[in-house]
């Protein structure tokens, strides 16, 4: 057998790589810490386990859900949507469920894209953007996202002969994996740009809950008229540390949402209703489980960033999401600074180029890993690049 061609165009996931590469070195007897993945190690709140259990023992729930998503939790999405962005949604037309917001942002180049049209992929970005694009067969155009812009695009850099093929153009802030933000102001820019080129936006929300200091990231969809041209994504994810649970949902522009659930009805069934049921109790439930989880992982960003700081490296400062993105110290490349870190010291991170080409020169670290290891990672960095070495800390998880 031969694999179809289009794969050969996509490569090999990035953090499969990192999980084989993971494999073979603890085969081998090393101690390997992982930063590399965003996978929240703490637990998913108890009321929401809870929530699933009671639907999971119920034999209703054991039959097809709806493709797009039961009405109760279309309409659960759509009141977290007005509560926290002042956006009203109808549920019914509005609102489309996921399994997970990767999956959905997968196939909506399939929805949306003709052979040969151009989708609008930030570099670094989420690779998903780029490989749905092309398995769609698609065209991806990458522009730029530079520290000098604070990691915003510049829109006016892009061909208008690029434009007049484009169909598609991905954002995503909070953003993965450089953590950047954007202002409301760069939203409205954006809107007003899909508009004046006929192009759908497609807004990556998933990291939106994650935020520090008091930060609450926008939704492209608050800007007027945003939902003639924009859909949004949401995760619950990493909101709820629920990563494996795969849930999410799709917001905003209703042809856009109803050429996606086309494509789903046609390949997947939909979300288990108990999975579902969960996903309202996240949506509806109390706030404080996430308040308790959003100050370990500022404790944990605070830690990350003084160490790294103490041994001399030039971080930015980091007010959302589950990452560091870190610019490589010494002229080495991304890949090559990456394998000497995990040489010297058992840390895995992830190379800025398994973003896209404007990730050399970087390398991002995760904060989704037990207290005890990230302050063990930590301290080898420190010891090997370091003059200090960090006191060893005991630090509090929340249980519910």
């Amino acid at each position: 057998m031969q694999a179809a061609k289009r794969l050969e165009q996509i490569g090999a996931y990035l953090f499969a790589d990192l999980d084989r590469k993971q494999a073979e070195l603890t085969a081998k007897g090393v101690d390997v810490i992982s930063l590399s993945v965003g996978d929240p190690d703490l637990p998913t709140p108890a009321h929401i386990v809870d929530a699933m259990m009671e639907g999971a023992s119920d034999a209703r729930t054991h039959r097809y859900p709806p493709y797009g998503g039961t009405k109760e939790f279309r309409q659960a999405a759509a009141a977290w949507f007005a509560r926290r962005f002042g956006v009203t949604l109808n549920p019914d037309t509005e609102v489309l469920a996921l399994i997970g917001s990767k999956e959905g942002l997968a196939h909506l180049p399939w929805a949306i894209l003709n052979p040969g049209d151009v989708s609008l992929i930030p570099d670094p970005g989420y690779p998903v953007y780029r490989s749905s694009t092309i398995l769609a067969e698609g065209v991806p155009y990458a522009f730029p996202l530079t520290q000098e812009r604070g990691f915003l695009p510049d829109f006016r850099q892009i061909p208008s002969a690029v434009l007049q093929n484009a169909k598609l153009l991905f954002l995503n802030y909070p953003n993965n994996p450089t953590a950047a933000t954007a202002p409301v102001e760069f939203f409205a820019e954006a809107v007003v740009f899909a508009k004046q080129w006929n192009l759908l936006l497609v807004h990556d929300n998933a990291y939106s809950e994650i935020g520090f200091d008091g930060y609450r990231a926008p939704s492209v969809l608050e800007i007027d008229g945003a939902k003639d041209v924009a859909i949004e994504f949401h995760s619950l994810s990493k909101t709820f540390c629920m990563t494996g649970w795969r849930i999410g949902f799709a917001a905003g522009n209703a042809e856009a949402i109803k050429a996606l659930a086309t494509i789903k009805t046609n390949i997947d069934s939909g979300v288990f209703r108990a999975i579902q049921q969960a996903g309202i109790a996240g949506l509806t439930g109390p706030t404080h489980p996430l308040a308790e989880r959003l100050r370990v992982f500022q404790d944990r960003r605070d830690r990350v960033l003084a160490t790294l700081r103490r041994i001399g490296w030039e971080v930015p400062a980091v007010k959302a999401t589950l990452y560091v993105w870190v610019p490589v110290p010494g002229g080495a490349s991304a890949a090559e600074f990456a394998s000497q870190v995990l040489d010297r010291t058992g840390v895995l991170i992830t190379p800025g180029t398994g973003y896209g080409k404007q990730g050399e020169g970087y390398v991002r670290l995760s904060l989704t890993v037990a207290d005890n290891r990230l302050d063990e990672a930590m301290q080898r960095l420190e010891k090997a690049f370091g003059p200090a070495r960090i006191p060893s800390v005991t630090h509090g998880s929340p249980t519910s």
